[in-house]
């Protein structure tokens, strides 16, 4: 069995190896709040030695103006046969020529530095973005699309770039050169100077309450681009179904509907960020106006040089180009925020089930499980439980049978946590599972389920996924115990067979063996097996009734049934209905009864673990 490869130019960065094992922190929800987390803590010096090189850069490259201002004036008294005043003309030159390579060099260390810093954050964002969302509750991924929330990790953690980028580069730099300008102005006229700075205080008020609302508009397109991008991956799951139904037209009617919404709240969006760049460009033509006018008219007066003139209309068009292409990032800057924030929103809510405070690992000696005085309802005030109390002894299987609704699934959910009660305890072990790790408790309970999971990885990668670092013998073996390990041989790469998403390309049966490889592999001293076989032909659930009575071999057992024929073996079968324990006993006991679940084996027939006992 292959181990999981990892392109090797990772290899080169070791430095956060140590952040896969890091233990789960809460989320900030605030966008920059959640980027300033993640530079301080780890980027604190990349990011300071970028802010460095993007102010000096742009305060080098804004001395440019003095420097032609400098030239212009000493060429235009050599022209008129007078002395040279400064460093000369020679002198200018040189310093001109050195602006531009030290403000071009400026702006190369940044982008060096940015090379091992930027994918390193957004691997950050992401891992840490994931690490909170796999905490929630089984109730929170029934809520949310699986493809909308993979998606928001990737476009949250893109976003964080995009970001970061406008804010350290674009803004950074534009306040640089207001900064310089004010400052190489004030040496022409203090007028201009104070006229600047007064432009620049109203454009950057205004430019921040026009961006208030524009950052709404851009989070309601974010949820909108998110909702008809997980109803689409909804639709492509199901690509079969809808083909089976012959409803390709309604689909396309049905995401027209959400589609529509997503380009309307875009539309919006966009028309607003016209409405603020034709602000933005009228406060830049005023500026570059009076400027270049003032300047124009005190030059033909007398009362500057050719060269202040050109300090003072180069310096204006180096404002407005660079006023203005921050202005046209802005879209991308309100696009991204609104991202992140949403992703946030999504991925960072509070966890509905956490482990309690000083909670300790489950220690699972025997496998007894006692539930008391249990009661639950669904949020929805559905009320399953009230007052349910059992007992299942150490290596007791316990079957549960009962209409759909009954409460059976609900009963396992609760025992494993996905659940929590609003009153009574689960107990293993004498244990109450809410004062335990959920870690621990996941780690001590073994399932095969109707539906298992199977992963887009190798047969062995699925089956070892049971013990991480078992050996490919014990892979094997467990496979073998499955009768999983015939089917598997005959496939030209074996083990190393990639088995598709969902296991597409495993037969029902297959991916059920392959499940109970899996729980051999993790051998826990509590199985459930939740209609493991009920969804398999004949020939498939006799090849696994065998691999499944040599796993629940030495274990606690909870087996849920509507094939009443795979239980019979069972050590005791409990007939639940309206969440309570009608009925109880071995097969042929309640056969006896004559109750509900008797009338209920009249009505079916078969042979399941029969053959096991």
């Amino acid at each position: 069995m292959r181990a999981v490869r990892i392109d090797s130019l990772e290899d080169q960065d070791r430095a956060f190896s140590w952040e896969d094992a890091e233990s789960v922190r809460p989320l900030e929800r605030r966008p920059f709040r959640f980027i300033w987390s993640l530079m301080r803590e780890k980027f604190a010096g990349r990011f300071a030695l970028m802010v460095a090189a993007v102010v000096a850069g742009q305060a080098i490259e804004a001395f440019e103006p003095y420097a032609l201002k400098g030239l212009i004036d000493g060429l235009t008294a050599a022209s008129a046969g007078q002395p040279v005043e400064g460093i000369g003309i020679v002198g200018w030159f040189v310093l001109l020529l050195g602006i531009w390579f030290f403000g071009i060099g400026m702006y190369r260390v940044y982008q060096v530095v940015d090379i091992y810093t930027s994918p390193s954050i957004r691997a950050l964002a992401q891992k840490r973005m994931f690490g909170w969302l796999m905490g929630h509750s089984h109730t929170y991924f029934q809520d949310n699309f699986a493809g909308k929330l993979g998606q928001k990790i990737k476009q949250g953690a893109n976003a964080i770039l995009g970001i970061i980028e406008i804010m350290m580069f674009d803004m950074i730099r534009t306040a640089v050169l207001l900064a310089v300008a004010v400052v190489l102005l004030w040496t022409a006229a203090p007028a201009f100077s104070a006229f600047l700075m007064a432009w620049a205080v109203l454009y950057i008020a205004v430019s921040g309450w026009l961006a208030r609302h524009c950052f709404r508009l851009s989070e309601q397109m974010s949820e909108a681009v998110s909702t008809s991008s997980g109803r689409i991956i909804d639709a492509i799951t199901n690509a079969d179904l809808i083909r089976g139904f012959a409803r390709i037209a309604f689909e396309r009617s049905f995401l027209g509907h959400w589609i529509n919404a997503e380009r309307f709240r875009s539309r919006r969006l966009r028309w607003y960020l016209v409405v603020m760049r034709l602000f933005q460009m009228a406060s830049i033509i005023v500026l570059l106006g009076v400027l270049v006018w003032v300047a124009l008219d005190r030059t033909l007066a007398g009362t500057m040089t050719v060269g202040e003139f050109t300090l003072v209309f180069t310096l204006g068009f180096q404002i407005s180009n660079t006023v203005w292409h921050l202005s046209d990032r802005l879209l991308s800057f309100f696009e991204e925020l609104g991202t992140l924030s949403e992703a946030l929103d999504l991925v960072s809510a509070p966890h509905g089930i956490v482990d309690a405070p000083g909670a300790t690992p489950l220690v699972v000696t025997e496998g007894r499980i006692e539930v008391r005085d249990l009661r639950f309802s669904f949020p929805d005030g559905t009320k399953v439980f009230d007052g349910l109390s059992l007992t299942i002894r150490p290596g007791e299987k316990i079957g549960l049978v009962g209409r759909s609704g009954a409460g059976k699934s609900t009963l396992v959910k609760l025992i494993r946590r996905q659940y929590e009660p609003q009153g009574g305890a689960v107990l293993i072990d004498g244990q109450d599972i809410a004062t335990v790790t959920q870690e621990s408790l996941n780690a001590a309970i073994a399932e095969v389920p109707q539906q298992p999971g199977v992963f887009h990885r190798t047969i062995g990668e699925n089956i070892a996924y049971g013990r991480l670092g078992a050996t490919q013998a014990e892979v094997e073996e467990a496979a073998r115990q499955a009768h999983a390990h015939e089917f598997i041989a005959r496939r030209p790469t074996g083990y190393d067979t990639v088995v598709g998403e969902q296991g597409v390309k495993l037969s029902g049966g297959e991916r059920q063996r392959v499940a109970i490889a899996r729980a051999l592999l993790k051998d826990a001293r509590i199985l459930v097996l939740d209609e493991a076989t009920s969804a398999l032909d004949s020939e498939s659930e006799h090849l696994i009734q065998g691999a499944l009575w040599t796993l629940m071999q030495g274990r606690t057992v909870i087996a849920i049934a509507h094939r009443l024929s795979t239980i019979t073996g069972m050590d005791r079968i409990l007939y639940v209905e309206g969440g309570r324990i009608v009925e109880q006993g071995s097969h042929a006991d309640l056969l006896a009864l004559g109750g509900r679940y008797a009338a209920l084996w009249q009505r079916q027939s078969g042979g399941f673990l029969e053959a096991a006992e």
